[in-house]
């Protein structure tokens, strides 16, 4: 299985509250250390998702009850904004005891130069007590060493309209033919059946038309092996123009909150992170007017469907003064009990099997997910070097912007990725 690396850092820009850019405050509470006392108090805790601060702030009450920590949250809304900072705090004496950040290649630069703390024994345990899996850890994993905890951890699938289907007389496909069908159906109805768009979010049909083709194609383009000019790439990518063609697709530039979008019909499906669900809540959706599954594969051949997979980390500076005490937090909040209360609050997922999932929809996706029909693999977002990512999400947007032969977007894209390999050679 391809090892499991992600993030959520980019699911906040879909809506985030404005919060004023502040500096780091001094760290309230024992930290552990000297004393070799146990770490208690107030942790800062520094995030790129503002609008998520109430929910990890409502667990300040089961939090302070277990282990008597509580979190004072800063909110950014702007991510460049946050990882600038964060990366500024850095090199002073006032790092972030707790801060959300992403795995992947950004993970690992933090990592070899020595600025997050390890958390090895905090995954030894949480493995021997069944909260997480091995397999989670890899993504966490540098040199043999873990760091950072998972925040959450969401599987990209597709919503549904259930109001569209139903007078649509479709039902949910679990085959791709039965996908194509689907599409079909609806467009011929005057329905457009997926969402789109041109700017962030471009990757996450590649991704799956790249893995659910073959996985192993995908994960050679993780690795340089593969080249986005390749034959069996450029197929993929004309699967994709085909739907375009097709007109399956809505317009890529539409400024409509895509929530929004689904609940009023422009369009039946939206291929995202099972995060979207509290979008879709909040634009007044509920359970009676969405559904969610898992991606049918494109080839039918495939032992297993892959299914896209982040985990956004919680992470813990070297260096800062809360050190102790931001591992302590790291340590609780791998457990069940921590996990069913951020469950409650904010809705996903969970990835400590032992919590309970507060959303009867998901939990039967998170369910069915984690058998033995299914295979995870790691979004496109992390999978990817850093540098070639931010040039193909800008690549795969003109193409939803401009749909035509795919060679020139995807040269584009491999120019920088042979120079990133180059570099690593």
């Amino acid at each position: 299985m391809i090892a499991r690396r992600t993030i959520a850092a980019a699911a906040a820009g879909l809506v985030l509250a404005g919060v004023a850019l502040t500096g780091c405050s001094g760290g309230g509470g024992n930290d552990g250390g000297a004393d070799g006392g146990e770490a208690t108090g107030t942790l800062n805790f520094y995030t790129d998702k503002a609008a998520w601060k109430p929910d990890f702030e409502s667990l300040n009450d089961t939090s302070g009850g277990d282990v008597d920590i509580t979190l004072k949250t800063t909110g950014y809304s702007d991510a460049n904004q946050y990882d600038a900072f964060i990366k500024q705090s850095f090199r002073t004496n006032k790092s972030p005891g707790l801060f959300t950040w992403h795995t992947g290649d950004s993970l690992k630069q933090l990592v070899d130069e020595g600025l997050v703390a390890e958390t090895s024994d905090i995954w030894q345990k949480a493995i021997d007590e069944g909260w997480v899996s091995e397999d989670l850890a890899e993504g966490y994993t540098f040199d043999g060493k873990q760091y950072c905890v998972p925040m959450n951890i969401a599987y990209w699938i597709m919503f549904y309209n259930k109001p569209i289907f139903a007078e649509n007389g479709v039902e949910v496909p679990t085959t791709w033919d039965e996908l194509n069908e689907v599409a079909t159906t609806l467009k011929d109805a005057g329905v457009t059946p997926y969402y789109q768009t041109s700017v962030l979010f471009t990757f996450q049909w590649f991704q799956h038309l790249v893995a659910s083709t073959d996985p192993e194609l995908y994960e050679g383009l993780t690795t340089g092996d593969v080249k986005y000019t390749d034959p069996e790439i450029v197929d993929v990518m004309n699967i994709w123009l085909e739907e375009h063609e097709n007109g399956w697709f809505s317009d890529a530039g539409s400024s409509t909150d895509p929530a929004v979008a689904l609940k009023q019909g422009d369009f039946a499906m939206i291929n995202f992170g099972t995060f979207y669900a509290g979008n879709l809540e909040g634009a007044g959706m509920s359970a009676d007017d969405y559904g969610m599954f898992a991606i049918p594969a494109v080839n039918p051949d495939l032992d297993k469907t892959p299914v896209a997979v982040e985990s956004g980390p919680i992470c813990v500076a070297e260096n800062s003064s809360q050190k102790d005490l931001g591992l302590a937090y790291s340590e609780w909040w791998m457990s069940a009990d921590a996990q069913t209360a951020w469950n409650e609050a904010h809705g996903d997922v969970a990835f400590n099997p032992q919590a309970e999932v507060s959303d009867p929809a998901l939990a039967e996706l998170g369910t069915e997910i984690a058998g033995e029909d299914y295979q995870l693999y790691d979004r496109f977002f992390e999978a990817m070097p850093t540098e070639i990512v931010t040039v193909a999400i800008e690549q795969f947007g003109a193409f939803n912007a401009n749909p035509g032969d795919p060679m020139p977007y995807l040269e584009k894209i491999q120019a920088v990725a042979d120079d990133y390999w180059a570099e690593q050679e």
